[in-house]
Protein backbone atom coordinates (compact mmCIF):
# COMPACT_ATOMS: atom_id res chain seq x y z
CA UNK A 1 0.00 0.00 0.00
CA UNK A 2 1.18 3.41 -0.84
CA UNK A 3 0.34 7.06 -1.63
CA UNK A 4 -2.02 6.12 -4.58
CA UNK A 5 -4.15 3.75 -2.76
CA UNK A 6 -7.40 4.43 -1.36
CA UNK A 7 -8.32 4.10 2.52
CA UNK A 8 -12.05 2.31 3.06
CA UNK A 9 -12.65 2.62 6.91
CA UNK A 10 -15.11 0.13 8.07
CA UNK A 11 -15.99 -0.71 11.29
CA UNK A 12 -20.10 -2.14 11.17
CA UNK A 13 -21.61 -4.62 9.06
CA UNK A 14 -23.62 -1.66 6.87
CA UNK A 15 -20.26 0.10 5.78
CA UNK A 16 -19.34 -3.25 4.33
CA UNK A 17 -22.78 -3.87 2.45
CA UNK A 18 -22.56 -0.13 1.36
CA UNK A 19 -19.03 0.35 0.59
CA UNK A 20 -18.71 -3.47 -1.26
CA UNK A 21 -18.75 -2.12 -4.24
CA UNK A 22 -16.63 1.07 -3.97
CA UNK A 23 -14.11 -1.42 -2.87
CA UNK A 24 -14.68 -3.86 -5.75
CA UNK A 25 -14.10 -1.04 -8.27
CA UNK A 26 -11.18 0.20 -6.87
CA UNK A 27 -9.90 -3.36 -6.67
CA UNK A 28 -6.17 -3.04 -5.53
CA UNK A 29 -6.28 0.56 -4.90
CA UNK A 30 -8.35 -0.42 -1.80
CA UNK A 31 -7.13 -0.69 1.48
CA UNK A 32 -9.41 -1.94 3.68
CA UNK A 33 -9.16 -0.73 7.27
CA UNK A 34 -11.67 -2.63 9.41
CA UNK A 35 -12.11 -0.57 13.47
CA UNK A 36 -13.98 -3.26 14.83
CA UNK A 37 -16.92 -1.42 16.24
CA UNK A 38 -18.96 -4.12 15.56
CA UNK A 39 -16.78 -7.01 17.08
CA UNK A 40 -19.08 -10.11 16.51
CA UNK A 41 -17.60 -12.20 14.60
CA UNK A 42 -20.86 -14.35 13.71
CA UNK A 43 -22.03 -10.70 12.57
CA UNK A 44 -19.31 -9.46 10.07
CA UNK A 45 -17.12 -12.24 9.08
CA UNK A 46 -20.01 -13.56 6.58
CA UNK A 47 -20.32 -10.18 5.39
CA UNK A 48 -17.13 -10.06 4.32
CA UNK A 49 -17.36 -13.16 2.45
CA UNK A 50 -20.73 -12.64 1.36
CA UNK A 51 -19.50 -9.44 -0.40
CA UNK A 52 -16.11 -10.49 -1.67
CA UNK A 53 -13.79 -8.83 -0.06
CA UNK A 54 -10.33 -9.35 0.87
CA UNK A 55 -9.20 -9.97 4.90
CA UNK A 56 -8.80 -6.24 6.14
CA UNK A 57 -5.47 -4.57 5.09
CA UNK A 58 -5.07 -2.95 8.68
CA UNK A 59 -6.89 -4.13 11.99
CA UNK A 60 -7.69 -1.90 14.98
CA UNK A 61 -8.41 -3.91 18.32
CA UNK A 62 -9.66 -3.08 21.73
CA UNK A 63 -12.96 -0.59 20.07
CA UNK A 64 -15.69 -3.02 20.30
CA UNK A 65 -17.90 -2.68 22.95
CA UNK A 66 -16.71 0.68 24.79
CA UNK A 67 -18.77 3.83 25.66
CA UNK A 68 -19.10 6.05 22.79
CA UNK A 69 -16.46 8.18 23.87
CA UNK A 70 -13.50 6.17 24.47
CA UNK A 71 -14.48 4.05 21.62
CA UNK A 72 -14.47 7.27 19.08
CA UNK A 73 -11.10 8.60 21.13
CA UNK A 74 -9.16 5.19 20.85
CA UNK A 75 -10.33 5.14 16.91
CA UNK A 76 -9.21 8.22 16.39
CA UNK A 77 -5.99 8.23 17.90
CA UNK A 78 -5.21 4.37 16.19
CA UNK A 79 -6.45 6.20 12.52
CA UNK A 80 -4.21 8.87 12.65
CA UNK A 81 -0.99 7.50 13.75
CA UNK A 82 -1.74 4.42 11.14
CA UNK A 83 -2.42 7.05 8.33
CA UNK A 84 0.51 9.30 9.80
CA UNK A 85 2.48 6.42 9.23
CA UNK A 86 1.37 5.05 6.08
CA UNK A 87 -0.25 7.96 4.50
CA UNK A 88 -2.81 6.72 1.36
CA UNK A 89 -4.69 9.64 -1.07
CA UNK A 90 -7.53 9.84 0.23
CA UNK A 91 -9.67 8.20 2.97
CA UNK A 92 -13.34 7.32 2.57
CA UNK A 93 -16.04 6.83 5.16
CA UNK A 94 -19.81 6.02 4.96
CA UNK A 95 -22.55 7.32 6.76
CA UNK A 96 -22.89 8.35 10.22
CA UNK A 97 -21.08 5.73 12.79
CA UNK A 98 -18.96 6.23 15.59
CA UNK A 99 -16.32 4.85 12.79
CA UNK A 100 -17.49 7.30 10.00
CA UNK A 101 -16.95 9.72 12.52
CA UNK A 102 -13.51 9.10 13.69
CA UNK A 103 -12.52 7.73 10.42
CA UNK A 104 -12.99 11.42 9.02
CA UNK A 105 -11.38 13.49 12.23
CA UNK A 106 -8.49 10.83 12.21
CA UNK A 107 -7.87 11.10 8.33
CA UNK A 108 -7.87 15.01 8.83
CA UNK A 109 -5.75 14.97 12.08
CA UNK A 110 -3.08 13.11 9.21
CA UNK A 111 -3.73 15.94 6.47
CA UNK A 112 -5.27 13.14 4.67
CA UNK A 113 -8.21 14.26 2.44
CA UNK A 114 -11.29 12.72 3.26
CA UNK A 115 -14.84 11.63 1.07
CA UNK A 116 -17.95 10.90 3.09
CA UNK A 117 -20.38 8.45 1.15
CA UNK A 118 -24.32 9.48 2.07
CA UNK A 119 -23.19 12.65 2.97
CA UNK A 120 -25.87 15.38 4.26
CA UNK A 121 -28.57 13.21 5.42
CA UNK A 122 -29.89 15.42 8.66
CA UNK A 123 -32.79 14.24 10.86
CA UNK A 124 -32.54 17.54 13.11
CA UNK A 125 -32.26 15.65 16.35
CA UNK A 126 -29.62 16.23 18.25
CA UNK A 127 -30.43 13.10 21.02
CA UNK A 128 -29.38 10.85 18.12
CA UNK A 129 -25.76 9.93 18.11
CA UNK A 130 -25.43 9.43 14.49
CA UNK A 131 -26.69 13.38 13.99
CA UNK A 132 -23.90 14.20 15.81
CA UNK A 133 -21.51 11.85 13.75
CA UNK A 134 -22.50 13.35 10.61
CA UNK A 135 -22.29 16.56 11.64
CA UNK A 136 -18.69 16.02 12.93
CA UNK A 137 -17.87 14.58 9.33
CA UNK A 138 -19.40 17.41 7.13
CA UNK A 139 -16.79 20.22 7.93
CA UNK A 140 -13.35 17.91 7.48
CA UNK A 141 -14.43 16.13 4.30
CA UNK A 142 -12.99 17.55 0.95
CA UNK A 143 -15.70 15.74 -1.16
CA UNK A 144 -19.56 15.03 0.05
CA UNK A 145 -21.36 12.19 -2.25
CA UNK A 146 -24.92 13.04 -1.24
CA UNK A 147 -27.19 9.97 -1.53
CA UNK A 148 -30.41 12.45 -2.93
CA UNK A 149 -30.91 15.83 -3.70
CA UNK A 150 -32.55 16.45 -0.30
CA UNK A 151 -29.35 15.69 1.52
CA UNK A 152 -26.95 17.79 -1.08
CA UNK A 153 -29.56 20.69 -0.04
CA UNK A 154 -28.64 20.31 3.10
CA UNK A 155 -24.95 20.89 2.87
CA UNK A 156 -25.66 23.81 0.68
CA UNK A 157 -27.26 25.32 3.40
CA UNK A 158 -24.61 24.78 5.94
CA UNK A 159 -22.24 26.59 4.13
CA UNK A 160 -20.68 23.53 1.67
CA UNK A 161 -18.89 24.58 -1.19
CA UNK A 162 -21.30 23.20 -4.43
CA UNK A 163 -18.10 22.66 -5.93
CA UNK A 164 -17.68 19.84 -3.16
CA UNK A 165 -21.23 17.85 -3.30
CA UNK A 166 -21.72 15.77 -5.89
CA UNK A 167 -25.00 13.99 -6.03
CA UNK A 168 -24.50 10.22 -6.28
CA UNK A 169 -27.37 7.93 -5.16
CA UNK A 170 -26.99 5.33 -2.54
CA UNK A 171 -24.78 2.63 -3.18
CA UNK A 172 -27.56 0.61 -1.13
CA UNK A 173 -29.13 0.09 -3.89
CA UNK A 174 -26.71 -1.55 -6.00
CA UNK A 175 -26.25 -3.63 -3.26
CA UNK A 176 -29.62 -4.82 -2.55
CA UNK A 177 -30.25 -5.78 -6.13
CA UNK A 178 -26.69 -7.68 -6.42
CA UNK A 179 -27.19 -9.77 -3.24
CA UNK A 180 -30.81 -10.58 -3.34
CA UNK A 181 -31.42 -14.27 -4.13
CA UNK A 182 -33.44 -14.87 -6.82
CA UNK A 183 -36.79 -16.59 -6.43
CA UNK A 184 -36.20 -20.27 -5.86
CA UNK A 185 -33.48 -19.63 -3.28
CA UNK A 186 -35.56 -16.92 -1.43
CA UNK A 187 -38.81 -19.73 -1.74
CA UNK A 188 -36.80 -21.36 0.23
CA UNK A 189 -35.62 -19.29 2.74
CA UNK A 190 -39.35 -18.39 3.78
CA UNK A 191 -39.63 -22.46 4.29
CA UNK A 192 -36.70 -22.75 6.35
CA UNK A 193 -38.18 -20.04 8.28
CA UNK A 194 -42.00 -21.71 7.70
CA UNK A 195 -43.76 -18.47 6.63
CA UNK A 196 -45.81 -17.93 4.07
CA UNK A 197 -45.56 -14.80 1.21
CA UNK A 198 -46.91 -11.94 2.28
CA UNK A 199 -48.42 -13.47 5.52
CA UNK A 200 -46.06 -12.37 7.84
CA UNK A 201 -44.27 -9.19 9.63
CA UNK A 202 -39.96 -8.73 9.77
CA UNK A 203 -38.85 -6.33 12.40
CA UNK A 204 -35.55 -5.18 13.43
CA UNK A 205 -34.69 -3.29 16.94
CA UNK A 206 -31.76 -2.17 18.20
CA UNK A 207 -31.64 1.62 18.22
CA UNK A 208 -30.66 3.01 22.23
CA UNK A 209 -33.92 4.93 21.93
CA UNK A 210 -35.73 1.86 21.76
CA UNK A 211 -33.44 -0.46 23.57
CA UNK A 212 -32.60 2.16 26.64
CA UNK A 213 -36.31 2.79 27.35
CA UNK A 214 -37.65 -0.50 29.02
CA UNK A 215 -41.33 1.04 29.15
CA UNK A 216 -40.83 1.38 25.53
CA UNK A 217 -39.11 -1.59 24.79
CA UNK A 218 -41.94 -3.87 26.24
CA UNK A 219 -44.32 -1.55 24.51
CA UNK A 220 -43.20 -1.65 21.39
CA UNK A 221 -42.85 -5.93 22.37
CA UNK A 222 -46.32 -6.21 22.79
CA UNK A 223 -47.40 -4.44 19.74
CA UNK A 224 -45.70 -6.13 17.78
CA UNK A 225 -46.95 -9.96 19.28
CA UNK A 226 -50.66 -8.28 18.65
CA UNK A 227 -50.33 -7.31 15.04
CA UNK A 228 -52.40 -10.47 14.22
CA UNK A 229 -49.41 -12.00 11.66
CA UNK A 230 -46.45 -14.08 12.55
CA UNK A 231 -43.84 -11.48 13.58
CA UNK A 232 -40.11 -13.20 12.75
CA UNK A 233 -37.81 -10.55 14.79
CA UNK A 234 -33.81 -11.05 14.58
CA UNK A 235 -32.45 -10.52 18.03
CA UNK A 236 -29.48 -7.95 18.24
CA UNK A 237 -27.21 -7.98 20.69
CA UNK A 238 -28.45 -4.98 22.25
CA UNK A 239 -31.68 -5.99 21.76
CA UNK A 240 -31.55 -9.51 23.53
CA UNK A 241 -29.40 -7.26 26.10
CA UNK A 242 -31.90 -4.75 26.89
CA UNK A 243 -34.35 -8.01 26.93
CA UNK A 244 -32.46 -9.75 29.72
CA UNK A 245 -32.06 -6.61 31.86
CA UNK A 246 -35.49 -5.20 31.50
CA UNK A 247 -37.07 -8.87 32.29
CA UNK A 248 -38.83 -8.84 29.38
CA UNK A 249 -38.01 -12.67 27.83
CA UNK A 250 -41.65 -13.40 28.50
CA UNK A 251 -42.70 -10.10 26.50
CA UNK A 252 -40.11 -11.56 23.08
CA UNK A 253 -41.12 -14.81 23.23
CA UNK A 254 -44.94 -14.03 21.85
CA UNK A 255 -42.42 -13.37 18.36
CA UNK A 256 -40.87 -15.78 16.62
CA UNK A 257 -37.28 -14.98 17.81
CA UNK A 258 -34.72 -15.87 15.18
CA UNK A 259 -30.57 -15.26 14.89
CA UNK A 260 -28.92 -12.54 13.28
CA UNK A 261 -29.06 -13.41 9.54
CA UNK A 262 -26.44 -12.62 6.68
CA UNK A 263 -27.66 -9.95 4.31
CA UNK A 264 -28.89 -12.38 1.50
CA UNK A 265 -31.22 -13.90 3.73
CA UNK A 266 -32.44 -10.91 5.36
CA UNK A 267 -33.18 -9.29 1.97
CA UNK A 268 -34.78 -12.71 1.06
CA UNK A 269 -37.33 -12.50 3.95
CA UNK A 270 -37.93 -8.39 3.63
CA UNK A 271 -38.36 -8.98 0.12
CA UNK A 272 -41.92 -11.63 0.84
CA UNK A 273 -43.19 -10.08 3.99
CA UNK A 274 -46.45 -8.19 4.14
CA UNK A 275 -44.88 -5.51 6.23
CA UNK A 276 -41.26 -4.08 7.82
CA UNK A 277 -40.76 -2.77 11.15
CA UNK A 278 -37.71 -1.64 12.00
CA UNK A 279 -35.66 1.67 13.57
CA UNK A 280 -33.08 0.71 11.31
CA UNK A 281 -31.32 3.75 8.57
CA UNK A 282 -30.47 1.11 6.08
CA UNK A 283 -34.07 -0.67 6.13
CA UNK A 284 -35.42 2.47 5.12
CA UNK A 285 -33.58 2.29 1.75
CA UNK A 286 -33.84 -1.43 1.45
CA UNK A 287 -37.81 -1.25 1.46
CA UNK A 288 -38.05 1.47 -1.59
CA UNK A 289 -35.49 -1.56 -3.49
CA UNK A 290 -37.39 -4.35 -2.45
CA UNK A 291 -41.12 -2.76 -2.90
CA UNK A 292 -41.80 -3.08 0.68
CA UNK A 293 -44.20 -1.05 3.35
CA UNK A 294 -41.85 -0.03 6.41
CA UNK A 295 -42.85 1.18 9.84
CA UNK A 296 -40.17 3.07 11.31
CA UNK A 297 -40.15 3.02 14.81
CA UNK A 298 -38.12 5.99 15.71
CA UNK A 299 -38.94 9.86 16.99
CA UNK A 300 -36.99 11.08 13.75
CA UNK A 301 -35.59 10.17 10.48
CA UNK A 302 -32.74 11.55 8.10
CA UNK A 303 -34.52 9.80 5.43
CA UNK A 304 -37.89 11.20 4.40
CA UNK A 305 -37.48 10.47 1.11
CA UNK A 306 -38.73 7.22 1.93
CA UNK A 307 -41.56 8.74 3.58
CA UNK A 308 -42.29 11.01 0.87
CA UNK A 309 -42.32 8.41 -1.52
CA UNK A 310 -44.84 6.65 0.18
CA UNK A 311 -42.74 3.50 0.78
CA UNK A 312 -42.21 4.64 4.67
CA UNK A 313 -44.17 6.20 8.05
CA UNK A 314 -43.17 7.32 11.24
CA UNK A 315 -44.48 6.38 13.94
CA UNK A 316 -43.21 5.93 17.98
CA UNK A 317 -44.38 2.71 20.29
CA UNK A 318 -48.06 3.71 21.34
CA UNK A 319 -50.72 4.65 19.62
CA UNK A 320 -48.81 5.76 16.62
CA UNK A 321 -47.61 2.20 15.99
CA UNK A 322 -50.89 0.82 16.72
CA UNK A 323 -52.50 2.89 14.22
CA UNK A 324 -49.91 2.49 11.34
CA UNK A 325 -50.06 -1.51 12.26
CA UNK A 326 -53.79 -1.44 11.99
CA UNK A 327 -54.00 0.58 8.59
CA UNK A 328 -50.71 -0.17 6.55
CA UNK A 329 -51.46 -4.03 7.24
CA UNK A 330 -55.23 -3.83 6.36
CA UNK A 331 -54.35 -2.07 3.06
CA UNK A 332 -54.54 -4.60 0.93
CA UNK A 333 -53.66 -2.68 -2.11
CA UNK A 334 -50.33 -0.90 -0.79
CA UNK A 335 -47.54 -3.44 -2.32
CA UNK A 336 -49.16 -3.10 -5.51
CA UNK A 337 -49.04 0.66 -5.55
CA UNK A 338 -45.44 0.58 -4.11
CA UNK A 339 -44.37 -2.02 -6.63
CA UNK A 340 -45.14 1.17 -9.23
CA UNK A 341 -42.54 3.46 -7.18
CA UNK A 342 -39.15 4.26 -8.49
CA UNK A 343 -36.74 4.17 -5.55
CA UNK A 344 -35.77 8.26 -4.52
CA UNK A 345 -32.14 6.63 -3.96
CA UNK A 346 -31.32 6.32 -7.36
CA UNK A 347 -30.62 3.81 -10.05
CA UNK A 348 -27.79 1.35 -8.93
CA UNK A 349 -24.70 3.66 -10.24
CA UNK A 350 -23.55 5.31 -6.79
CA UNK A 351 -20.51 3.08 -6.49
CA UNK A 352 -19.64 3.91 -10.01
CA UNK A 353 -19.82 7.49 -9.96
CA UNK A 354 -17.92 7.44 -6.34
CA UNK A 355 -15.21 6.05 -7.67
CA UNK A 356 -14.91 8.11 -10.73
CA UNK A 357 -15.23 10.90 -8.98
CA UNK A 358 -12.01 9.74 -6.50
CA UNK A 359 -9.81 8.53 -9.02
CA UNK A 360 -10.13 11.73 -11.05
CA UNK A 361 -9.83 14.16 -8.03
CA UNK A 362 -7.44 11.79 -6.12
CA UNK A 363 -5.59 9.24 -8.68
CA UNK A 364 -4.74 11.02 -11.46
CA UNK A 365 -1.44 12.50 -11.73
CA UNK A 366 -2.36 15.90 -13.75
CA UNK A 367 -5.18 16.82 -10.51
CA UNK A 368 -4.99 18.33 -7.67
CA UNK A 369 -6.42 16.83 -4.34
CA UNK A 370 -9.13 19.10 -3.78
CA UNK A 371 -9.48 21.18 -6.80
CA UNK A 372 -13.31 22.10 -7.78
CA UNK A 373 -15.76 19.84 -9.28
CA UNK A 374 -18.41 21.21 -11.63
CA UNK A 375 -21.25 22.30 -9.89
CA UNK A 376 -23.83 19.09 -9.55
CA UNK A 377 -27.61 18.45 -10.45
CA UNK A 378 -30.03 17.94 -7.71
CA UNK A 379 -33.06 17.01 -9.91
CA UNK A 380 -34.02 13.26 -10.30
CA UNK A 381 -34.68 12.47 -13.59
CA UNK A 382 -37.62 10.68 -14.78
CA UNK A 383 -37.04 7.24 -13.38
CA UNK A 384 -36.28 8.52 -10.46
CA UNK A 385 -32.75 7.90 -10.65
CA UNK A 386 -30.13 10.95 -9.55
CA UNK A 387 -28.54 12.91 -11.87
CA UNK A 388 -24.98 13.67 -10.46
CA UNK A 389 -21.82 15.55 -12.68
CA UNK A 390 -18.67 13.41 -13.21
CA UNK A 391 -15.55 15.45 -12.80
Amino acid sequence: MSSVDVALVFGTRPEIVKLAGVARLLGPQARIVWTGQHWDAGLTTCFFEQYGLPRPHHLLTGVGGEARGQQIGRMIAALSDHFTKRPPAVAVVQGDTNTAAAGALGAHCAGIPVVHVEAGLRSFDDDMPEETNRRLIAPVADLHCAPTPTAAAHLLREGIDAGRVLVTGNTVVEATLETLPVEADAHRVLARYEVVRDAYVLATVHRPENTDDPARLAQLLDQLAAAGLPVLMPLHPRTRAAVDRYGLRRSVTRLRQIPPLDHATFLALARHCRLLVSDSGGVQEECTVLKRPLIVVRNSTERPEAVRAGFARLAQPGRQLACALREMLDDSTLTGRLARVPSPYGDGSASAEIVAAVRARYLTPDRTPGAQLPAPGYAPDRAGAVTAHRP
